[in-house]
């Protein structure tokens, strides 16, 4: 069944593949408008999630994030798609570093870097860093269910000079590359909801006390790899830029969860600049802490 749906599936997505951006976008309209005037998928947990988060003051203006968010989100995947046909100048056109001195600088050194970012604008094209950095970029995923679409994800983003390294293997496979020297660029998507356990740490997500993942700064620490931010805006519809900054260059001699919260505070600033471009469709307060402390 799951090849099935795969070949069905596949024509479909190299038809998204090879259209031009304006059609590309046309067809991101009407399916924008399907998904959230007709099937209303997730908007429950988009207008929660913007609530809680403090953006429903005026329900006016909440109703126009929650059409921007829907616009946004399909853009994205339709644009993940688009990436199987695009070339190393296109992408470079579209989604571009600032200021890539301090990757550089950090691989003259030889030392390889851990880039934490958030589910925020073009999270995907974010992978091209490897075109800006000699440092060879690896992105830490969860492996998609159906195996065929997953092998076609990861086709999608090599073409950006970039690979995958899925979750549960990326401790021994960093480890493996600090023992044999191997200059790399580590992804790592640190703003999702991990499942709470014992040792879980728990802070501030726009006001809620959330579970937040802690690897990014635990292998930092570990094998004293500098931990540095992508903050990515969108310019417009297809274009994107990404901004390099500190946060630990030494993480080492960091305080305990410094760089997680250093990260996550960056992050809700980032959303504050403008709301409609993070992923609000995943409900990020799902394991919420049930009795917050004050």
């Amino acid at each position: 069944m799951r090849i099935l749906i795969y070949l069905i599936s596949l024509p479909f997505i190299y038809f998204i593949a090879i259209l031009p951006f304006q059609l590309l976008y046309a067809f991101s309209d009407f399916l924008s408008f399907i998904l959230y005037y007709l099937v209303g998928y997730r908007k429950k947990v988009v207008r929660e999630n913007l609530i809680r988060s403090g953006f429903g003051d005026d329900p006016v203006k909440l109703r126009k994030i929650e059409r921007a968010v829907f616009k946004h989100f399909c853009d994205l995947y339709l644009e993940t798609f688009k990436s199987l046909t695009l070339s190393k100048k296109q992408i470079q056109k579209r989604f571009v570093v600032t200021d890539s001195s301090l990757m550089q600088d950090l691989a003259s050194k030889g030392k390889s870097v851990i880039m934490m970012c958030g589910h925020y604008a073009s999270y995907e094209w974010l992978l091209s860093l490897g075109y800006y950095s000699d440092h060879t970029a690896y992105g830490i995923y969860a492996p998609l269910s159906n195996p065929y679409f997953n092998k076609l994800v990861i086709r999608a983003r090599k073409r950006y000079g970039a690979f995958l390294i899925p979750r549960r293997k990326a401790i021994s496979t960093i480890k493996d590359h600090v023992n044999n020297k191997h200059l790399a660029l580590y992804g790592f998507a640190s703003d999702q909801s991990p499942r709470v356990r014992k040792k879980t740490y728990f802070r501030s997500f726009f006001g809620t006390e959330v579970p937040v993942f802690t690897g990014a700064e635990r292998l930092g620490k570990e094998h004293d790899i500098p931990v540095l931010m992508a903050k990515v805006r969108k310019l417009k519809r297809g274009y994107y830029e990404a901004e390099i900054v500190p946060i630990a260059l030494e993480p080492t001699k960091t305080k305990e969860n410094f760089i997680t919260d250093t990260f996550t505070e960056a992050l809700e600033d980032l959303i504050q600049e403008d709301p409609r471009y993070y992923l609000w469709t995943h409900n990020r307060f799902k394991r919420m802490r049930p009795n917050p402390l004050s």
